[in-house]
């Protein structure tokens, strides 16, 4: 058994750090995580725990023997067995509140997994963000280097000043900074994916992000809401303080007794059932007005949930609109073509070096913001569907 479990962890090991997609990635992420692995055991042991609430009593035994000083040893005996029971439709009641309120841990479990996979998925749509932006540093890296060997080459032959050499060099400095800042970013957002992956460590190579969806703005409303797991569980949390209701207003019906009775007395003995109960006059008070007051709450935290869900919807969509309105405004293949042109203008000596940078230096912060607003826009399309990981 130890072999098998240790190859299980090994094989999950195995696929979760050859992880080439964000499915892939978050597939890894609900196996290992440790969140979810202790709220499982939670809930079953919580399971458990409600079950057992609603079995029988314990068997009662109870033997007293008597003593007389003119008699040596017992002069008699008497021995009580009993079992106490509840009134049977308040176990059917128990039975129904229990099969709800494990519902309920089973909401609370799926909106912990949807939390964790988002987080799973936000920090793979900022490595890709990351990895975006370490693939045009390393372009104006390159780019710079091959500038830098021309221009010593013109300094040389004296085709260039110290000034324009200097400016490339700065570029290439900055440039090289930039380098170690993006990757200790997607350093950081790696080890907090590994984080959620249980400790186990987790490829994500990934340079471009999941198709958005096709669904138009009502129906991406719609499913938001419809699906929403906060929502879920506080409607079965209504079904259940429902439930609960019914069974405390059977809490005033007596308990009942049952046994068996043997008396001695010498040789003698007497046999006999025993028939009792109890009467609830106490502990049964204000029961019903505590369940009643938890199901309002009930109600009112499902509502509540709807509006901030509905709300949650639309600001998200709103956003979505208009980052989507944003990022289409950049003209990418443009702005590449233009680097280029630039690039050509600078090598034939129709510009000279500091023009260039002015002009390129603009485009490429044009390009990184586009990326901040894809990155951006990515994110808002993860909140609204966020309820279908």
């Amino acid at each position: 058994m130890k072999k098998i479990i240790l190859a299980a962890m090994a094989f999950a090991a195995v696929v979760s750090a050859k992880a080439q997609d964000i499915n892939s990635v978050l597939k890894s992420v609900e196996q290992n995580n440790m969140e979810l692995k202790a709220l499982f055991k939670g809930n079953e042991a919580a399971d458990i725990e409600n079950k057992s609430q609603n079995t029988l009593e314990d068997l009662s035994i109870e033997y007293s023997p008597f003593f007389q000083s003119e008699t040596s040893g017992i002069a008699s005996s008497e021995l009580v067995i009993t079992q106490g029971f509840d009134f049977p439709t308040i176990y059917g009641a128990r039975k129904k509140a229990g099969q709800l309120q494990r519902n309920v841990l089973d909401m609370q479990y799926q909106t912990a997994r949807r939390d964790i996979l988002v987080n799973a998925k936000k920090l793979c749509l900022d490595i890709i963000n990351y990895n975006k932006q370490k693939q045009l540093l390393q372009e104006r890296r390159k780019n710079a280097d091959e500038l830098l060997a021309m221009f010593e080459l013109k300094f040389k032959n004296g085709d260039a000043t110290s000034l324009e050499l200097n400016k490339i060099k700065l570029d290439r400095m900055n440039l090289e900074t930039e380098l170690v800042q993006a990757d200790t970013k997607h350093a950081n957002a790696m080890q907090q994916l590994q984080a959620l992956n249980g400790g186990l460590p987790i490829e994500v190579n990934m340079t471009e992000y999941p198709q958005a969806p096709a669904d138009d703005e009502v129906t991406m409303y719609e499913k938001a809401v419809a699906t929403d797991w906060t929502v879920r569980t506080a409607q079965a949390s209504v079904l259940a303080a429902e439930q609960d209701v019914k069974v405390n207003k059977q809490s005033w019906i007596p308990k009942f007794e049952i046994g068996y009775r043997r008396n001695t007395e010498g040789d003698n003995a007497s046999n006999g059932f025993l028939i009792g109960g109890s009467i609830p006059l106490f502990s049964s008070k204000n029961k019903v007005k505590i369940a009643k007051a938890r199901q309002t709450e009930a109600v009112m935290q499902h509502a509540n949930a709807r509006i901030n869900a509905e709300n949650s919807a639309r600001t998200m969509i709103n956003q979505m609109k208009q980052l989507k309105a944003s990022a289409d405004a950049y003209d990418v293949p443009l702005m590449r073509q233009t680097l280029k042109l630039l690039r050509t203008a600078v090598e034939n000596g129709e510009i000279s070096v500091t023009e260039y940078y002015v002009e390129a230096d603009n485009i490429y912060k044009n390009m990184i913001t586009y990326m901040d607003i894809e990155r951006q826009y990515q994110d808002a399309l993860t909140e609204i569907y966020k309820n279908e990981l």
